[in-house]
């Protein structure tokens, strides 16, 4: 049986095969789920070999593009790119200001 080394130093990330961070649990879960949809096809009795192809096919474009994910956006870039993707781009205000600098008295409801 291999052995693998997961390198994690003091105040590091975990790193497995050049994979760091949240893309150990995209990869993960994404073969994981490949396996799920393998046996669910198999389990309603489709063709094995449909099934394998389609778990080889998937867990291929998994591995590839987690892969392809973590050279493009790095360690935290990812994670950037989706903080970024949900801030607005700029801030609109219609009001004028003298609506703002208005000021009304509270009412006294005793």
């Amino acid at each position: 049986m291999s052995n693998y080394n997961i390198n994690k130093g003091i105040g590091r990330t975990v790193e497995f095969k050049g994979l760091k961070a949240q893309y150990l649990f995209i990869f993960a879960g994404g073969l994981l789920g490949t396996l799920i949809l393998v046996m669910i096809l198999y389990m309603a009795r489709v063709n094995p070999f449909i099934c394998l192809i389609l778990g080889f096919g998937f867990a291929s474009l998994i591995v590839w593009q987690t892969f392809s994910l973590n050279k493009k956006y790095g360690e935290h870039g990812l994670m950037k790119n989706f903080a970024n993707k949900k801030h607005p781009r700029y801030i609109i205000c219609r009001k004028s200001i003298h609506r703002y600098l208005k000021f009304t008295p509270k009412p006294n409801n005793l």
